[in-house]
Formats: structure tokens, sequence, C-alpha cells
């Protein structure tokens, strides 16, 4: 029940983001107001993860909370298309922001759960099978907005993926519930949890580390999908025919998650972090010949980079994030990625407009910093401020 509604709730996600860039870039014919349509639904996320996170860490039924945030992140995702062409494009921009607002809910919201739906030494392989569900949804939503946009039109695609979101509805609401807590046990304020959840981001260098890199790989990845129209046009013969290499990712990504959930502790994954940054760099170097052999390899080699990093990512939060602050440091984690994503999508756009390859070629070298982002966090020591961040967050160690 945890993966299919997973799988379908990220379907529509990811459907979701190619078909409004689609929609805006058919009824603007501009490249950057369809990237700034993409942009607005997802910039907000920064603010809206952390405090969705501290509502389910706190909330006694969170798949109740999460599947209520899925309404309104469908319901935004309507008033959006239902606006294109009929609202002035700033106030459907605007809504865009507002319904960022509960993206993180359908990444790290779900995420989130799983150590209440698969606990213990099923762990490792359940966080590869999760990442799997986002190159499936990757594979999926992309595909399916090119082909709906095609047949049907861009705005109909858009109302495919509220649909598909809609259907996630059941999974969410029966997650488990959360333990009850002991008697006698400190309620703290929503505040506290905030600052205590970034803490512990900030203070636990694994975790640092994983989240920096994870950050500005996607700003490189934001820059990527702002390219796709033109590439798809250029290249491919067709704006929507673009939205199928964002599925030539996704299958590359599916197969490196599938390696991983087959050997999940064969490469420790501090390591994957930082190493499949350098391969996204790689990737998006090559794509900048622009060439349709070339591009695909590209895009599947950044694939492989995407797929690899996101379990690895999921790994490292579940070993560093302690289990009363679990909800937050995901959604947070997520929320921050997006916010990235959002950056990338509305600097390339410009850059497009300007140059094409100039815009691939500014990809790799952001992808590139990312892989130096994780040594420039220091190592942690044995008596730094791990312990006494557990000391303050009241537990024992990892979960």
């Amino acid at each position: 029940m945890y993966l299919a509604g997973a799988v379908t709730a990220r379907a529509g996600d990811e459907m979701s983001g190619p078909a409004l860039m689609l929609a805006g870039f058919a009824l603007t014919g501009s490249a950057l107001e369809a990237s700034s349509l993409l942009a607005g639904i997802t910039v907000s996320a920064a603010v809206g993860g952390p405090v969705l996170g501290t509502l389910l860490d706190r909330a006694g039924r969170p798949g109740r909370l999460l599947a209520g945030a899925l309404v309104l992140y469908a319901a935004g995702l309507g008033m959006i298309v239902a606006g294109l062409g009929r609202l002035p494009f700033a106030v459907t921009v605007l809504i865009a922001v507002l319904t960022g607002l509960l993206g993180p809910a359908l990444s790290g919201g779900w995420t989130a759960q799983l150590p209440r739906v698969l606990p213990g030494d099923r762990l490792p392989r359940a966080n590869a099978l999760d990442a799997m569900t986002f190159s499936v949804a990757g594979l999926a939503g992309p595909a399916l907005a090119g082909g709906v946009a095609e047949a049907l039109g861009a705005p109909t695609a858009v109302v495919v993926s509220v649909v598909l979101i809609a259907l996630a509805l059941p999974a969410a609401w029966r997650l488990p519930a959360r333990p009850r807590r002991a008697p006698g046990t400190r309620t703290t304020s929503v505040i506290s949890d905030l600052a205590a959840g970034m803490r512990v981001i900030a203070g636990r260098p694994a975790l640092a580390r994983a989240t920096l890199v994870s950050i500005v790989s996607c700003v490189a990845q934001g820059m990527l999908m702002a390219c796709i129209p033109l590439l798809g046009e250029r290249v491919l013969g067709g704006a929507g025919h673009g939205a199928a290499l964002l599925s030539c990712a996704a299958v590359s990504a599916l197969a490196a998650n599938a390696v991983l959930a087959r050997f999940p502790r064969a490469v420790a994954p501090d390591t994957i972090i930082w190493a499949s940054a350098l391969l996204q760099a790689a990737a998006l170097a090559f794509a900048v010949w622009s060439q349709p052999v070339a591009l695909i390899v590209a895009v599947l080699t950044a694939g492989i980079g995407e797929g690899s990093q996101l379990t690895a990512l999921f790994a490292v939060r579940h070993r560093e994030a302690p289990e009363h602050l679990r909800g937050q440091i995901f959604t947070t984690g997520a929320s921050l990625k997006i916010t990235g994503f959002a950056l990338g999508a509305a600097v390339a756009g410009p850059l497009v407009i300007w140059s094409l390859p100039g815009a691939l070629a500014s990809a790799a070298s952001v992808a590139a910093l990312a892989a130096l982002a994780f040594f420039a966090v220091p190592p942690a020591t044995t008596s730094g401020p791990e312990r006494s961040l557990d000391a303050q967050a009241g537990t024992v160690g990892p979960s």
C-alpha cells in the first residue's frame, strides 16, 4: 500500500512539472514564462517543508495530515490550469507559489513514514525501493505529460496529474499511527521543534554534507529542466518530445536504484553522494554537444547519478535523523532540494534564451560544485557537536 501510494502521488507530481512547463510554453510561446511557472510552484517549498514536517512529527496520525496536504496540492494544480490563459500570468504564478508550499508532502512527507511501515533490518532495502518509486514516477510522469500534451493539449496533462495525486489519498490515510507519547513527556512548541531540526541538519556533518550536495545538485537539475522544451524543439523535433528525455533519465535512475536495492550495503552512501554529483556534471557537459544520440546518452548518464544520489541521501537521513524529528528533517531536506531546483530553473530561463549550450555548460559547472561542496563540510569529531545535539534532542543516537 505504501509503495503504491508513493508511486501514484509521485507520478502525478513528476507529471505536473513538465505539464505546467508545456502548458506555459504553449500558451505564451516563451521559455522564460514557462520556466517561471515551474519556479513558482517549487520556490516556496523552503518555507512549507520545515513547517509541514514539524506538524507531521507532532501528529498522532501523520498519514491523515499527509492526505490533507495532497488534497490541497491537487486543488492548487487545478486552480493553476484553470487560470492559465484566463487570469493574468502573474496571478497564476502566485497560485503556483502558494501551491508549492505543500510540495514536500509528495517526497519527504512520504519517505519519513517508511521506518514505521518496514522497521529494523528491512529498512535498507525498503529505502532503495522507496527511492525507486521516484524513478518509476520520473519515468511515467514526463512520458504521460508529453503524450497527453501531444494528444489532448498541455492543460489536460495537468488535469491528469491532479487525478493521479488524488488516487494516492487512500494509501496516505492508512499510513501507520505514531506511537503514543509516554505519560509525563514534555511537550515542546512548534518553534522549538523547528529549531531542533535545523540544529540536527547543520550539526551532524554527514547529514549536512548530504543535504548541501543534494541542494546544489538540484540547482543543476533545475537548469537542465529549463532547457528541456528547447532541447526537444531543436534536437528532437518538438517541444513535447523533450519530456521523453526526462523519461530516459528515469529509466537509468530506476536501473541504478534496482542495483542498490539488490546490494544495499555495497558502497557507503556518503561516497555515492559526491561521486554521483560528479557523474551528473560529466553528463551535462556531454549534453552541450546537442546531437540526438549524444543527448540521449548524456541524459541516461545523468539519470544514473540522480537515482543513486537519491537512494544514498535517504540512507543518510534515516541513519542520522532522531525519530521524533524524522519528518521535519525529511521534509526540510526535500523543500531545500525543491527550492534549489526552482532556483536553477529560474536562473536558466534567461540563459536558455541567450544560449542553449551555455545554459547546459553552466549546469555542468554547478553539478561539479556540488561534488566539491561535500568536502567543504569538515568531518565529525568523536566528542563534537553530534553528541551535544543528541543530548539536546533527548535521544541516545541516530535512529
